[in-house]
């Protein structure tokens, strides 16, 4: 998977889409979290979150990978327009996550429209992984796309879904071929969805996720 070709081009992309709605889902748990200390953010794009993410939270310690060396480009020079005083707090790494593994721990993890390209037995080895790396006291962010529940929405939702599997399978290699809930994944490496934000249309949600009281006593 590599979002080199499609960088240039996703924000407008996005804009032209879903307007304003990824962007801020993305960041609707921004200023409703403690201030972390040390955060992991998988497949930032770019960079949109991260700066706001350190608007609100400036000079905080993040690691940032992307497997698309152009997005990270881009994140780099958004981060250094907006915010320069946070940029030696930031640490960059062009890694495929299915060979990559953390070596710090995290209070704060990020999947943004991330987990959704993966399928079923990728997606399982991936979410362990990334539980592996987060203190008793992390919150999970993930703001992905959902099913709506009335039958017209999600006929629609099916419709708009496939054809963007079709295209960023073609364009940015991506092997997942239909939306996985992550729900059941989390839920069996100790996470549990704290609260959720819906879009207006259902078709975006925005969840805020944290290790079960059982699971952050285990690891203390």
């Amino acid at each position: 998977m590599n979002f080199d070709f499609v960088a240039p081009h996703y924000h407008w992309m996005e804009a032209i889409v879903f307007g304003h709605a990824l962007q801020q889902a993305r960041t609707y748990w921004i200023d409703r979290i403690s201030r972390p200390e040390r955060t992991l953010i998988l497949g930032e794009g770019n960079g949109r979150f991260l700066c706001e993410l350190l608007r609100v939270h400036p000079g905080i310690e993040v690691d940032c990978v992307d497997s698309s060396n152009t997005m990270l480009q881009l994140t780099r020079r958004r981060l250094l327009r907006t915010c320069p005083e946070s940029f030696s707090h930031v640490h960059f790494f062009c890694e495929d996550v299915l060979k990559w593994s953390p070596q710090k721990s995290y209070d704060l993890l990020v999947t943004h429209f991330f987990l959704d390209c993966f399928p079923r037995n990728q997606l399982s080895s991936i979410v362990e992984k990334l539980a592996n790396a987060a203190t008793p006291n992390a919150a999970w962010l993930i703001a992905d796309f959902t099913e709506p529940q009335t039958r017209f929405a999600r006929v629609n939702a099916h419709l708009l879904l496939g054809l963007m599997y079709t295209f960023f399978g073609i364009a940015a290699g991506i092997a997942a071929r239909e939306l996985v809930d992550p729900f059941p994944y989390l839920k069996d490496n100790g996470f549990s969805r704290a609260s959720v934000k819906l879009s207006e249309a259902s078709l975006v949600r925005s969840d805020l996720y944290s290790l079960s009281q059982y699971e952050q006593n285990r690891r203390m």
